[in-house]
Formats: C-alpha cells, sequence, structure tokens
C-alpha cells in the first residue's frame, strides 16, 4: 500500500520536547504557492480548509477502505480520517486539475498527500510528535537539541495516481518544504500492510541487521509495545528478496538514505505494522535531493 501514518495513542499528552529547544530561530512565512506541476498534477500546500478536508476523504479512502483500518462512529459518518493534530501541520497536496464531475465539468481532485509537522510548531501547541506514543522521540530529542526536526505522516495516494509523476511531486513537495524551514531531519512511522508482523519477518529481519540507524538518530520503541524486528537470523535472510518485498514508499526511503529504529509496533487499529523511520538531511542521497530538490533550489536563487 502506497501510505505511511503516524499512529498515537490520543491519550498521549504534549511533553516530548525537551525544555533546551532553541527559541532564537528566525520564524519563517509560510510555502505559499505552487510548488512543482507535471502536466495536469501539481503539488503545494493545501491553502484552505477545504482542501485539508479532500486531504482527509483521500485519507479515508486508502487507510479506511483500502487498508482495513476499524473506522470509529464519527470516521464512519463523516468518512475523513481527521484527529487533533491535523490543525496544527501543514498538509502537502499533489491535486489533478484535470478531473470532472459527473456533469463533465472540470473539478480539481487531490489524489496525494503528506501531513507535515514541524519540531517548533510541535513545541510551540504543545501537542508534541504524533509517533510519540509508539517510540521514544524525547530522547532522539534530548540528543539533538539544536536541530530542526519535521515529522512526516499520513502520506497516500489514491489507486489510480501510484506511479513515478506523482511520488515525484510529493517529493519535490517535500524537499522545498525542507529548504524553506531549514529542517535537519525527517522522521515519521512508516507502515506495513496487515497487523501480523510474523507475515513481515523476513523484511523486518533485514531492516533491522542492514538499515538501523546508528546510536545518535536511533529510536526504540515503547517497550510495552514493541515487537523486536530480528526475527529471523541473519543468515537465513535473503537480502534480495527482503528488499524486494518491501513496501514501496519504505523501499523509497531506503533510497534515499533513510535509516529505521529499533523494534516494531503492531497497530491493530489501522491493521499496520509500523517502523520509525529518520533521515537526517545531511545524510540523505544527494543524487536524490539534486534531481527532487534542484529545481526548487535553482529557482530560490534566481529570485
Amino acid at each position: 500500500m502506497w501510505a505511511i501514518k503516524l499512529n498515537a495513542d490520543r491519550n498521549i499528552v504534549a511533553g516530548v520536547f525537551p525544555a533546551f529547544l532553541p527559541k532564537s530561530i528566525k520564524k519563517r512565512g509560510p510555502l505559499a504557492g505552487s510548488i512543482a506541476r507535471l502536466g495536469a498534477l501539481e503539488v503545494r500546500l493545501a491553502a484552505t480548509k477545504k482542501e485539508v478536508r479532500k486531504a482527509q476523504r483521500l485519507r479515508f479512502k486508502v487507510f479506511f477502505e483500502e487498508g482495513g483500518a476499524v473506522a470509529d462512529a464519527k470516521t464512519k459518518l463523516t468518512r475523513r480520517d481527521a484527529d487533533r493534530f491535523d490543525k496544527f501541520c501543514d498538509h502537502l497536496i499533489v491535486i489533478d486539475h484535470s478531473t470532472r464531475n459527473r456533469f463533465g465539468k472540470i473539478k480539481p481532485k487531490v489524489v496525494g498527500a503528506y501531513r507535515l509537522l514541524r519540531s517548533d510548531i510541535a513545541e510551540e501547541k504543545k501537542c508534541g510528535f504524533y509517533s510519540a506514543a509508539e517510540y521514544d522521540v524525547a530522547s532522539l530529542l534530548e540528543r539533538h537539541p539544536h536541530k530542526r526536526f519535521l515529522e512526516l505522516g499520513r502520506s497516500c495516494v489514491l489507486a489510480d495516481y501510484r506511479g513515478k509523476r506523482t511520488i515525484d511531486l510529493l517529493w519535490r513537495g517535500l524537499l522545498a518544504y525542507v529548504r524553506h524551514y531549514n529542517i535537519d531531519a525527517l522522521i515519521g512511522c512508516a507502515s506495513f500492510e496487515g497487523a501480523n508482523a510474523l507475515a513481515h519477518a523476513a523484511q523486518l529481519s533485514y531492516l533491522a541487521y542492514h538499515a538501523q540507524a546508528e546510536n545518535e538518530w536511533r529510536v526504540r520503541a515503547r517497550e510495552s509495545r514493541r515487537t523486536p524486528m530480528e526475527m529471523l537470523g541473519r543468515e537465513s535472510v535473503d537480502e534480495r528478496r527482503a528488499l524486494a518485498a518491501l513496501p514501496p514508499l519504505i523501499k523509497g526511503y531506503l533510497r534515499v538514505g533513510a535509516r529505521f529504529g529499533d523494534g516494531a509496533v503492531v497497530d491493530r487499529a489501522f491493521n499496520t505494522v509500523d517502523v520509525f523511520v529518520v533521515m537526517p538531511v545531511d545524510k540523505m542521497d544527494a543524487r536524490y535531493l539534486e534531481h527532487f530538490g534542484g529545481q526548487s533550489e535553482k529557482a530560490a536563487q534566481a529570485a
């Protein structure tokens, strides 16, 4: 499934941020306007509540109708995947400007989305990070008190659009956002479809043995929810087959240079097995930064 979500116990409160996070960061204006466009597809930040609701409806379709997540009464009624974090986040969306309604009139449609939460906003609003319910994010922040973090979540793409163009646009949007706000590291929880961790034993073991984050960036799953990822012995893992079987988004993160936390978390409500992703920007593959972000950077320099 082309999706990444951040799963959290909604009773977890703020308090994940150490008191010594830098206060002197200069406020940046919003990243407004179109970021990139390929034909009829455009990527930009949602500019209105109506566009945020469209992203939430897309998330409902992907996570609940397609992915088997269990909806509560309100979610069933509204047919939107929404929670308290949405109002604190920026919503990166891909819009198809060529779609038509049943009367033949052009009606743009949101076909891809990411939810973005910066560490300075999460601290200011006292909402914490969404992934903190599953992983000990606080220890990571304490190790890097002067870094600016960006939590990625609720990423999804409509089935008919799960191809190179949409994914390229999402990456271009992400990297434009990273540059605009001087982000130092990307974090979040990526998901395997299905709540049976054993079904993903080879892939989880591969990540544990070959893609675990270095100690300074490693985040451990909360003990009450932790499932060891080393389910198979190192010698039993067929690296090529395990890599090929990874979900497309996790595979994409690996190509860019992502590393993964210690332990997986089973989320039965969302019917997934989650792993923690961390991507320090200065360790990301320069080829991908240039490919997806080069245009944005050149345009900024020329402006």
